[in-house]
C-alpha cells in the first residue's frame, strides 16, 4: 500500500516537510478553497500539484470533489452541476490526478458528539454519544418528531442530560456536532457563521420527502452520468462509507453496510464507480463484519481508511487504537495486498496525544497521533511484505 496522509493545503498548521520526514509517500487533499459547486481550474490543480511534487511526493488523492446537495436530493440545477463536476474530473485527468473520494450523506458529512473524549492512558479520541445526540437533535435543533427516532433507554438518558446541560454545554454541542467536524471540509457550516443552528434546519428542509429509495435514485443519477467522463479520462470514484453508519437526523444513508454497497456498485456497474474502503466508519456499525466486507469488495476498491472503531453495549462508539477495536487491520491490510496491491491507504482519526490538542489541528486530524498510526500501520505492511 502506498502510505498517504489527509492535507489541507498550503495553510495546514502541518507542512509537507513534517510529511516527508514521517516517511509519507503521497498526499490526500483537495482544492479546499473553491467555493462547492464551481469548477476546479486546471491551473489551480496544477500548482499544487506542483507544489507536492517539489517536496518528492504525489497528489495520490482527493478528498474531496464535493457532490453538491442539489445534487443528492435533485435540485433544479442538478444536472449543471453534474457537468461542472465532469469538468473538474476532466481537469484533474489532466493534471495527473486520477483518484476522487467523495460521499452521499445529506447535509453532515461525519458526527461526532465529543471531540476529546478522555482515555486511560491520558490521550483522548473522539466519540459517539447516542444519547447526547439525541439530546441535540430534539432540545437544540428541536426537529419535528426526532422524538420517534431513538430508543426509550436512550430517551432516558436524554431526560438526565436536560437536568444538567449549561447553555455552555449546548454551544460546545452545536461546536462539536455540526461546525468544527464540517467548516473545515468545505462544509455546510463555516467556523464563522453566526446562527449555525439556523442554517442547519434550513439544509434539513431541503431533504424533506426525500427517503433512502430516492437518495439512492439519485446517487445512481450522478454515478450514471459522470462514467462516460470517468472512463474517458481514466478517473476512479470511490465513495465513503457514511459516518456513521446508520440514518441520522431523520436523514437516510445509504452506504452503512454489505447490502448498501453492493446495491450502488451494481446499479452503475463500472469499474470506475468504486470505494473509500474506510475500515472506520464501517467498524462503527455493530452489524459490519470489516474483514469479510474487504474480500468482498477489494476488487471495487480505489482507496483505504486505516482505522478502527470500538462500539459499546448501547451503541455508543469511540475510536479505538489502530491494533485494537472491531476493524482487524491486519488482517485487512493482507487482503488489500492480496488481491489489490499497491492502493494508497491512509491512517485516519489519530489521537490526540502530547499536546496535539494544543496545536490547532483540524478535528480528528492530529499530527502526534496520525504519526503514532502510521508508524502502527507501517509495522503492519513491513511484515505481511516480510512474509510474502
Amino acid at each position: 500500500m502506498e502510505k498517504t496522509w489527509r492535507w489541507f493545503g498550503k495553510k495546514d498548521k502541518i507542512t509537507l516537510a513534517m510529511l516527508k520526514q514521517i516517511g509519507v509517500e503521497g498526499i490526500v487533499t483537495a482544492l479546499h478553497d473553491i467555493p462547492n459547486g464551481e469548477v476546479w481550474p486546471r491551473e489551480k490543480i496544477r500548482d499544487l500539484r506542483e507544489y507536492i511534487e517539489s517536496y518528492g511526493m504525489r497528489w495520490s488523492v482527493v478528498e474531496s470533489l464535493p457532490v453538491v446537495e442539489s445534487i443528492k436530493y435533485a435540485g433544479p440545477d442538478r444536472d449543471e452541476q453534474i457537468e461542472r463536476y465532469k469538468e473538474s474530473l476532466k481537469n484533474l485527468s489532466l493534471e495527473g490526478v486520477h483518484t476522487i473520494c467523495y460521499n452521499f450523506m445529506p447535509v453532515l458529512d461525519w458526527a461526532r458528539t465529543d471531540l476529546y473524549h478522555p482515555n486511560p492512558d491520558g490521550t483522548s479520541n473522539l466519540y459517539f454519544s447516542h444519547a447526547q445526540f439525541a439530546y441535540f437533535d430534539i432540545h437544540i435543533l428541536k426537529r419535528e418528531g426526532a422524538e420517534n427516532d431513538y430508543s426509550e433507554d436512550v430517551l432516558a438518558e436524554v431526560e438526565k442530560l436536560k437536568e444538567t446541560m449549561t447553555p455552555e454545554d449546548n454551544h460546545n454541542l452545536v461546536d462539536t456536532i455540526i461546525v468544527k467536524t464540517q467548516g473545515f471540509v468545505n462544509g455546510n457550516i463555516k467556523e464563522d457563521d453566526e446562527k449555525p443552528v439556523e442554517i442547519f434546519r434550513d439544509l434539513l428542509k431541503l431533504y424533506e420527502g426525500i427517503d433512502k429509495d430516492a437518495l439512492r435514485e439519485n446517487m445512481r443519477y450522478f454515478l450514471a452520468a459522470i462514467m462516460p467522463t470517468c472512463e474517458e479520462y481514466g478517473m476512479n470514484m470511490c465513495v465513503h462509507p457514511d459516518d456513521p453508519p446508520f440514518p441520522i437526523l431523520g436523514l437516510p444513508r445509504i452506504v452503512t453496510c454489505d447490502e448498501d454497497i453492493d446495491w450502488f456498485l451494481n446499479a452503475v456497474d463500472n469499474p470506475h464507480n468504486g470505494l473509500t474502503f474506510c475500515c472506520g466508519s464501517l467498524s462503527a456499525g455493530a452489524h459490519n463484519d470489516i474483514t469479510a466486507l474487504a474480500k468482498k469488495y477489494a476488487a471495487r476498491t480505489w482507496f483505504v481508511h486505516m482505522r478502527s472503531c470500538k462500539v459499546f453495549d448501547n451503541g455508543d462508539f469511540t475510536e479505538a487504537s489502530h491494533l485494537g477495536g472491531r476493524a482487524d487491520l491486519v488482517e485487512v491490510a493482507k487482503i488489500f495486498e492480496e488481491i489489490k496491491p499497491g492502493l494508497p491507504m491512509r491512517v485516519d482519526h489519530g489521537p490526540n496525544m502530547l499536546g496535539d490538542e494544543n496545536k490547532g489541528y483540524n478535528a480528528g486530524y492530529t499530527f502526534l497521533g496520525r504519526m503514532f498510526a502510521l508508524g502502527q500501520v507501517s509495522g503492519i505492511l513491513h511484515t505481511i511484505k516480510h512474509e510474502k
